[in-house]
């Protein structure tokens, strides 16, 4: 599975960025796959995910009600969004595409990791 993430960038507190992944290669329809985010100094964690058998989400905490996961399948390849408004300095991390068979989400379960994509909440 090749995932590839896109939409990082320097945005203003309050402001909105829209992330990209781009997965193609699965072997197996049931998957689960979405962002994890590292912040400096910090443990990473996992923001959203959707799970493809039935579009079920998970949103962490910090980020529910204002980040959106939705995704895109077209044959083979899947594309997952998520849309990040009201964004705050904390939310300034390396944010990750990932995704694992069955319905890990946890960093060690994950199957497959994208390379990171910077998002800067700064004024």
């Amino acid at each position: 599975v090749q995932l590839q993430a896109f939409g990082g960038g320097l945005v203003q507190p309050g402001g909105s960025l829209r992330l990209s992944c781009s997965a193609s290669g699965f072997i197996s329809d049931y998957y689960r796959i979405g962002w994890f985010r590292q912040a400096p100094g910090k443990e990473r964690e996992g923001v959203s995910s959707i799970r493809s058998t039935d579009g079920g989400t998970y949103y962490a905490d910090p980020v529910k009600g204002r980040f959106t996961i939705s995704r895109d399948s077209a044959k083979n390849t899947v594309t997952v969004y998520l849309q990040m408004n009201s964004l705050k300095p904390d939310d300034t991390a390396v944010y990750y595409c990932a995704a694992s068979y069955g319905d890990s989400w946890y960093v060690d379960g994950m199957d497959y990791w994208g390379k990171g994509t910077e998002v800067t909440v700064s004024s």
